[in-house]
């Protein structure tokens, strides 16, 4: 064989062996994307009570933050699209007779469409003004005849709640497989009023949300509130499933109420805890028979004691949006917690 055809032969068996690693990566490449998973986030969000009610009935709220699927309308789910952050859904009520109502995070959080537009301080009338301009260009299917009775019952439910209270998130790993199954259900099914504050609350609906992800992961406590789903609840026995389920990735952040006029909100409480630690509830079974508050207190400190900020750092406003996104605190540091909390105080 001559010096040039030993050439041409090299150059073959060269090419044979680079087309065949190639093949070989590209089977490799397609074998690890068939067996990837595409993964999601799910986020419990349990808001401090505020206002009269609030001292009434010191629970608190609940909503569901999911960072993959977004809002066709308020009443429509569907999946993200390209630099979209997600909803949250809860339960409300008097909402146009609505069970529930997906919100975009940042209008929720702030009544506003991007985080550079949060005020740093607020007042009633500012954020009412905020609330209504992005209701008249965003939600008019929900607005009712009258515009009086929005300003004050439905756009506070849907918009702006962190001007009215401070927000504490845990927030859980999710597959895309259950949220396409989470988007058929809600999408197929019926969306009627179905409120009713010991049976159908809020909380009620974030306990089965989560238990449609996580089954039989969230619990009523028989004990601590009477049989009555509350918002505490809810985070304790989700922390607990999670404590069991590494691979879920738990992560807690909280959200501070804006500073400004608007009185400051206050810890949710559990039934229990609320006839123990609420003046208006404990005086008077002092009054009547001081050993069923005794009794209150050993169910409480049993059964009912949870610490919903579990040292969980405080996020500033700009960081928010994309640590509830993607689910991780990149930079501990940058909560600042000392100097949020230095202006809250302001």
């Amino acid at each position: 064989m001559s010096p040039r055809q030993s050439q041409r032969r090299l150059r073959k068996i060269d090419a044979v062996n680079s087309f065949g690693s190639c093949l070989l990566l590209i089977l490799i490449a397609t074998s690890m994307v068939g067996t990837m998973r595409a993964y999601g986030e799910v986020a419990l969000l349990v808001e401090e009570p505020y206002g009269f009610f609030g001292s009434i009935v010191p629970t608190g709220h609940t909503a569901i933050y999911l960072n993959h699927i977004c809002a066709e309308s308020p009443t429509t789910l569907r999946h993200c699209r390209p630099g979209e952050t997600g909803v949250v859904i809860s339960r409300y009520f008097r909402i146009r007779k609505l069970d529930w109502v997906a919100i975009p995070l940042i209008p929720y959080l702030y009544a506003v469409e991007h985080s550079e537009d949060v005020p740093e301080r607020a007042n009633l009338a500012s954020v009412q003004t905020m609330r209504e301009e992005y209701a008249e260009n965003h939600l008019e299917s929900l607005a009712s005849m009258s515009k009086e009775y929005d300003g004050k019952n439905v756009w506070p439910q849907l918009l702006g709640v962190a001007y009215l209270r401070k927000i504490y998130s845990f927030e859980a790993t999710t597959t895309t497989e259950q949220d396409d199954r989470l988007i058929d259900q809600f999408n197929g099914r019926e969306n009627r009023e179905k409120f009713n504050i010991f049976t159908n609350n809020c909380a009620d609906f974030s306990r089965h949300l989560l238990n449609f992800y996580f089954p039989h992961a969230v619990n009523k406590s028989i004990t601590a509130d009477f049989a009555i789903t509350t918002p505490k609840q809810v985070a304790k026995s989700l922390a607990a499933y999670t404590r069991h389920h590494r691979e879920l990735g738990w992560s807690e952040i909280i959200i501070a109420q804006i500073p400004g006029t608007i009185h400051r909100s206050h810890t949710p409480r559990g039934v229990d805890e609320s006839l123990l630690k609420t003046m208006k509830y404990a005086l008077p079974i002092v009054a009547i028979q001081p050993y069923i508050l005794a009794g209150v207190a050993l169910t409480y400190l049993t059964m009912g004691r949870f610490d919903l900020t579990n040292n969980a750092p405080v996020v500033p406003v700009m960081d928010q949006e994309q640590i509830l996104a993607s689910g991780k605190l990149d930079d501990p540091n940058k909560t600042l917690y000392a100097e949020v909390q230095s202006i809250q105080h302001k």
